[in-house]
């Protein structure tokens, strides 16, 4: 089945989501609602491939389009650090395949991303396009930086950071706190929440971050995680200013660090770091955590207090069914090699 809208999924879709939400809030559909609602230009349209099977829905692809080219994309943008086909199994991925290659829409060129390329579903997604005839093309996404807790307390896992960040923390961290007028909050439920978005947002716009170019995402983002228990919001008030503020999500055993911002007027107080510091304390003693996840990017700043790093890759298919299609396709496969040959490696 192919459907056209969120509303529109039978309520068996609701456990697909929940099963795979379990190992990122990416997958699941409170994510998912937020970014259609907030995130996404004006004329996006929505393309949700569905197959069942003996026990209900067994996989989905939230996909979109524009609806004037004939390509797909995930249903996924610059706010989503990861996507993927919500299957019970790798083995279902070639029905959904054969569900988007037998489309009417004759799509010419979809695109999938960002995936985890060390999970069974992004090899398993290979092979389906390929035995439907596609030719396929990896790319690479971003880096992507993540502590393994290890049962660990924060005590524990502050010995382990470089000593040039733990003096700077014991030092700022005593300088801030003890100032009279300073406050150190971390929000996980809905009460304060109006006066924690305005917060955020003042912080955020006297950052360096240029504007959102959807600014209802955030605020709507902050409310969905606030009512699913997800949310840790974190703010640094100074004189009853607030001068940095986090947007973190704790799910499942894994606290995700979405987004963090500063005061630039106040940048010598190293407020942030403070609050991240605070922020990683709570969630490993008092959430429990297994796993902190820095999400997109590979900035050097979180090499220092990660201790992992993974890549998240795409994957572009062009069918080779269509003229503009199978010619995009073999143009790109062959600049691919060429430049695989040149750099002495080969090409996937």
């Amino acid at each position: 089945m192919i459907y056209s809208s969120l509303d529109d999924l039978p309520s068996a879709c609701g456990a697909l989501f929940d099963e795979a939400g379990k190992s990122s809030f990416f997958h699941t559909l409170q994510w998912y609602r937020n970014l259609v609602e907030n995130g996404l230009p004006e004329g996006a349209k929505y393309r949700i491939y569905a197959i069942d099977g003996e026990s209900g829905v067994e996989g989905m692809l939230p996909m979109m389009h524009d609806g004037k080219k004939r390509r797909l994309d995930s249903l996924a943008n610059y706010y989503s650090s990861l996507f993927m086909p919500l299957v019970r199994e790798a083995g279902n991925l070639r029905s959904l395949v054969d569900a988007l290659r037998d489309d009417e829409m004759k799509w010419e060129k979809i695109d999938f991303h960002p995936m985890d390329v060390d999970s069974p579903f992004f090899s398993g997604l290979i092979d389906a396009l390929k035995r439907s005839g596609m030719i396929v093309i990896p790319y690479f996404c971003f880096g992507n930086w993540y502590l393994e807790v290890g049962g660990r307390t924060y005590k524990e896992y502050f010995e382990t950071l470089p000593s040039k960040l733990k003096n700077t923390l014991k030092r700022k961290s005593k300088q801030l706190l003890s100032s009279p007028g300073t406050r150190l909050e971390i929000i996980s439920e809905k009460g304060k929440l109006d006066e924690a978005i305005a917060a955020y947002q003042r912080v955020y716009n006297s950052s360096w971050k240029v504007p959102e170019p959807y600014p209802d995402f955030m605020p709507g983002l902050i409310r969905t995680c606030a009512e699913q228990g997800w949310l840790r919001l974190g703010l640094v008030h100074v004189d009853d200013e607030p001068v940095a503020a986090q947007v973190w999500m704790v799910k499942d055993g894994i606290a995700s660090i979405y987004k963090l911002a500063y005061d630039e007027r106040h940048a010598k107080l190293s407020a942030g770091s403070v609050l991240t510091s605070k922020l990683m304390e709570h969630v490993i003693d008092v959430d429990k955590v297994h796993e902190v996840d820095y999400l997109t990017g590979d900035d050097d700043y979180k090499k220092d207090w990660m201790s992992a790093r993974r890549e998240r890759w795409g994957l572009v298919a062009y069918n080779k069914r269509t003229f503009r299609g199978f010619f995009e396709g073999m143009l790109n496969l062959a600049w691919k090699r060429y430049k695989g040959a040149r750099n002495g490696g080969t090409a996937a």
